[in-house]
């Protein structure tokens, strides 16, 4: 995924959520001035293989298998202090650092590569936090145009972000332990962003002519809320 091709949707989001597009610029920007380059070769080669983005919602304690057989496991969030109580390791860490920063930095520090992820919102805390991650192993991203060493594969949460990146570095197949759009525990903010992961997924399981088992029975919903926001560049 290129930031051509994500753009439109990028666009749809900031639309919807009133986000300003000013603010993720100026959050990539403070990134950008402390990161350092991450070839994408350094998470390993993920190229034809089963990838689990594990989700962080509560039914990940009941679906740990599906990552532990995975050959490659990519954490959103605390979904990566689940899996590792679990005796899972995991092989990248997608974050907005928003929840479990520190998780985060003892993983770089470990050589597990960390996706760290700067919008709007979190300008304060990307200053913070990303000097004490290791710098080899940081892949700072925006959602924004990427810049220097910040890089945007797509996505917009951080579970869907990782499935992206699974994604642009050659995912044979996606499983997603983890999920749940419908989770009743999530505040109004929480549940639109699942809904938006939702139509992310869609999209790249569309992209990719595959069938993502977690959209399964929520396909026509999901297509008509992609169609609404991105009209005639729904069928790109």
């Amino acid at each position: 995924m290129n930031f051509d091709a994500f753009e439109p949707v990028y666009e749809a989001i900031l639309a919807d959520f009133g986000f300003d597009r000013a603010a993720d610029e100026r959050a990539r920007d403070v990134a950008a001035d402390l990161a350092t380059p991450f070839p994408l070769n350094r998470l390993g080669d993920w190229s034809g293989a089963t990838v689990a983005v594990a989700g962080a919602a509560p039914c990940l304690a009941d679906e740990v298998s599906l990552a532990r057989d995975a050959d490659v496991v990519v954490a959103a969030s605390t979904a990566a202090d689940v899996l590792a109580d679990r005796g899972v390791a995991v092989d990248c860490m997608v974050t907005d650092l928003d929840k479990n920063p520190e998780t985060a930095a003892e993983l770089t520090r470990e050589g597990v590569p960390v996706v760290a992820h700067a919008h709007g919102d979190n300008i304060p805390t990307v200053r913070d936090w990303l000097p004490r991650f290791a710098d080899e192993w940081t892949l700072a991203t925006t959602q924004a145009a990427p810049v220097g060493p910040v890089r945007n594969t797509g996505g917009f949460t951080d579970g869907d972000r990782a499935a992206f990146l699974a994604d642009h570095v050659g995912a044979g197949e996606l499983i997603f332990p983890g999920w749940n759009f419908d989770d009743p525990d999530v505040d109004p903010m929480k549940a639109r962003k699942l809904d938006w992961a939702a139509r992310l997924l869609r999209w790249l399981e569309r992209r990719r002519g595959e069938a993502f088992a977690v959209l399964d029975g929520r396909r026509e919903a999901v297509d008509a809320a992609l169609r609404e926001a991105l009209g005639d560049r729904f069928d790109d």
